[in-house]
């Protein structure tokens, strides 16, 4: 049996599918339903504006988007934080500028080390 503390209320529990205790489970149902309560009579309502009025916090339904929980098709305004920079986003998990800036950096570090003489040193990846 595989035994975890729950990430959300520190309980131990038996850790099968999911992450979190059988109690977290339930408010995270219960969340989920109160969000997409809100949501349906509440069609063009911004990830702030339901966070307050449900008291879910945007982290949590920015993790109902990305399961699929929460459909943005049905939410016109609904937007998700960029994991890097706040910025609100409908798809991804960065923004494009970020997204741009991380391709650049990467473009920048390969050719760094391709400009580099080999000096016979072999490295290992950990």
């Amino acid at each position: 049996m595989n035994l975890d503390n729950c990430p959300r209320c520190g309980r131990l529990f038996a850790k099968n599918f999911r992450d979190v205790c059988p109690a977290c489970i339930k408010d995270i149902d219960k969340e989920y339903e109160l969000c997409t309560t809100y949501l349906r009579e509440n069609k063009g309502a911004i990830i702030t504006e339901l966070s307050e009025a449900t008291g879910v916090s945007i982290r949590q339904i920015t993790k109902f988007v990305r399961e699929g929980r929460i459909s943005l098709v049905n939410a016109p305004n609904m937007s998700y934080p960029c994991e890097v920079c706040g910025t609100l986003i409908r798809d991804n998990h960065i923004c494009d500028n970020c997204r741009a800036r991380l391709q650049k950096d990467a473009n920048k570090l390969k050719s760094t080390f391709a400009s580099k003489p080999d000096d016979g040193k072999t490295y290992e990846r950990t």
